[in-house]
């Protein structure tokens, strides 16, 4: 059952959930966390007939005020709308949602789009268990937050079968300008997420180590910050770099060698221990290069380091 944001009569009512049913800008958005609000809203404010769910349905008050039909129950959602949005905590929470008699006999023929956050073997089994009660299914990976969402710039990454991707292309442009199809295997997106979270959060972890030296030597860690956001290019070209090594097996053609790289963590971790502060970040890194120089990839280009960890 649905509710009508206006709150109108139940003729109203009856009317707006036929024509969400069969209209093709019909969408419906199961999680009302930060992110499925805004997707929510963004899809509202674009045109589109939304019916949202959520467990606590309080969540869907304010977005009832925009417009939003709202179910009352996550099976009346999926009947609402031939496009099914599901974006909540993980993708076992989405499983423990749609995997009852009623979701799963209203999921039949539709498309459900996984933005939760989730790993490629995760994509592959929630692809699978969709195909085996005869729905579409499409998996997304978001890299923003929720206030970047539906911006020209927006990346989303998305994976599955094409025609799907096709047929639902005008829903994903209108949440991310920067909208990507990653291909035909399903758990293409979750990778590309997760490479890119890896690289994104070493990155994090690092210039925490580096705020904690400034602290140290009283210099205001926001201006590391600020030098870092400059050189955001810089250090773009250098990991580009490194991939094309890797994939290429480059390692004779050396810019910076592994000993060079190797000697250099060095430093970083006898500047926190002379600066009294933690060195297990710089440890860490340390240890791995001491594996690379002991397997003799010393005179090698930086990223002959992959090889000590596959």
């Amino acid at each position: 059952m649905l509710t009508f944001a206006s709150q109108n009569n139940e003729q109203l009512k009856t009317s707006s959930m036929k024509q969400t049913s069969n209209t093709t800008n019909a969408v419906s958005v199961i999680g009302l966390g930060d992110m499925g609000i805004r997707l929510a809203e963004i899809l509202l404010s674009k045109g589109f007939q939304v019916t949202v769910w959520n467990r606590s349905a309080g969540k869907a008050d304010a977005l009832a005020a925009q417009g939003a039909l709202v179910a009352d129950s996550a099976a009346a959602a999926i009947s609402a709308s031939p496009v099914i949005i599901t974006c909540v905590v993980d993708y076992n929470a989405t499983r423990n949602i749609l995997d009852t008699p009623e979701a799963r006999a209203a999921l039949k023929s539709r498309t459900q789009i996984e933005l939760s956050t989730g790993t490629p073997q995760d994509a592959r089994n929630a692809a699978a268990w969709a195909h085996s009660i005869g729905a579409k299914y499409l998996d997304g990976a978001i890299l923003a937050t929720p206030r970047q969402v539906g911006h020209e710039f927006t990346p989303i990454f998305v994976s599955g079968s094409r025609e799907v991707y096709e047929a639902t292309e005008p829903i994903m442009k209108a949440l991310a300008g920067g909208l990507q199809y990653m291909g035909e295997a399903v758990g293409a997106a979750s990778t590309w997420d997760i490479g890119f979270l890896n690289t994104v959060f070493g990155a994090i972890t690092g210039f925490f180590q580096g705020a904690r030296l400034f602290e140290a030597e009283g210099i205001p860690v926001n201006q590391l910050g600020d030098m870092i956001g400059k050189l955001g290019s810089v250090i773009g070209e250098m990991i580009r770099f490194e991939g094309d090594v890797i994939h290429h097996k480059k390692y004779d053609e050396v810019e910076s060698s592994v000993k060079t790289c190797y000697t250099g963590i060095g430093l970083f971790s006898r500047s926190a221990r002379e600066a009294g502060i933690s060195s297990e970040i710089p440890d860490f890194m340390y240890n791995i290069y001491q594996r690379a120089m002991d397997a003799g990839y010393g005179p090698k280009q930086l990223g002959a380091v992959i090889e000590v960890l596959r």
